[in-house]
């Protein structure tokens, strides 16, 4: 009947030691703490921050990208409006889609140098996507279905190279500085991210397919098993877009 409530009291009691550096029950200036224990108060407390609002943000981003893109769907034939409003609801998109995959690597960030580094950590993570949005945006124009697939063609054959191999196991890898993360996962995910842009860059099916996707191969280990259907899926869905391009679910708006 009382192990409930001394289980209680010591939970009580580790959350005690973390606050005041003392155990429970003992008065200021009687003991403090060890110095293993507090490491790993301030360590759980520092996880927990950072995967809170790395995670809080994404989510944040996913409302705010279906409330931004919201009526603006038009497939490959989207217009982009002003370069502010784009680059804005760009980095709201790549906070949504990247974020959770990053989070192994920011909270890895705030365990060696605190939250504040983690934060600084995403932040230099988004610029390089920002960056990337600048690109898109001098670089993009509507376009047809047959660009489209051809596109999402070279994005499944993009799958099989040995730089994409490459730029994916050092997007999994440990990082001690964000723009060096994004620049290794932007060329691990360049392929599925063009794909995105040319079946309708604002389109929020698309945008979540591949944010499975790209989660996906940042937190799991490569299998050939995997991969390689999933690279000939891209690469027939191309084929399919240029074919019979109506067949395909979410490329065109809704007349």
């Amino acid at each position: 009947m009382n192990a409930g409530p001394g289980r209680r009291l010591l939970g009580l009691g580790y959350w005690r030691r973390c606050a005041t550096g003392r155990p429970a029950g003992y008065p200021a200036g009687v003991g403090s703490v060890s110095r293993s224990a507090a490491m790993t108060c301030a360590s759980t407390a520092t996880t927990a921050t950072a995967l809170t609002a790395t995670l809080g943000l994404a989510a944040a981003s996913w409302v705010a990208a279906v409330w931004l893109m919201g009526g603006m769907d038009m497939g490959p034939a989207t217009r982009l409006g002003s370069f502010a409003f784009f680059i804005a609801v760009w980095v709201v998109m790549m906070a949504a889609m990247m974020l959770p995959g990053a989070a192994p690597a920011v909270v890895r960030r705030a365990q060696a140098g605190g939250v504040r580094a983690a934060g600084l950590f995403a932040g230099s993570y988004l610029a390089v996507w920002a960056a990337a949005g600048a690109g898109v945006y001098a670089a993009y124009r509507p376009h047809g279905t047959v660009a489209a697939g051809l596109v999402a063609i070279t994005a499944g054959i993009y799958e099989f190279t040995p730089v994409k191999k490459h730029f994916r196991r050092r997007c999994r890898d440990s990082a001690r500085s964000g723009l060096g993360f994004g620049l290794c996962c932007a060329g691990s995910t360049v392929g599925l991210m063009a794909m995105l842009v040319a079946l309708g860059i604002m389109s929020i099916p698309w945008m979540a397919v591949i944010t499975v996707v790209v989660l996906a191969q940042k937190l799991l280990p490569a299998k050939v098993a995997i991969d390689v259907p999933l690279a000939l899926a891209i690469t027939g869905l191309g084929i399919l877009i240029i074919l019979a391009p109506s067949s395909v679910p979410g490329l065109t708006p809704p007349m």
